[in-house]
């Protein structure tokens, strides 16, 4: 596989994934992906990018769950 970026050739690796979002920061240290041996350019396969988008609908959830019960104990 070649990078769209500089043209050099992607490895099989892992990488970090950060993502600000709906006032709170995520990051992943080492999400697996093809990464360039030469620019460090990261792709992250379908079934990776499936699982992140998973993981932060879940954590949409449970934030607005969490700010629920805070505005419900500050409305007392």
């Amino acid at each position: 596989m070649e990078c769209i970026h500089c043209k050099g050739q992607m490895e099989k690796a892992t990488a970090p994934f950060t993502i600000d979002r709906k006032g709170y920061l995520v990051h992943w240290d080492a999400i697996p992906a093809w990464v360039c041996a030469q620019c460090g350019e990261a792709y992250f396969e379908s079934q990776e990018v499936d699982l992140i988008q998973k993981a932060l609908s879940a954590l949409e959830r449970e934030s607005a769950a969490l700010t629920a019960s805070v505005r419900a104990g500050n409305a007392r």
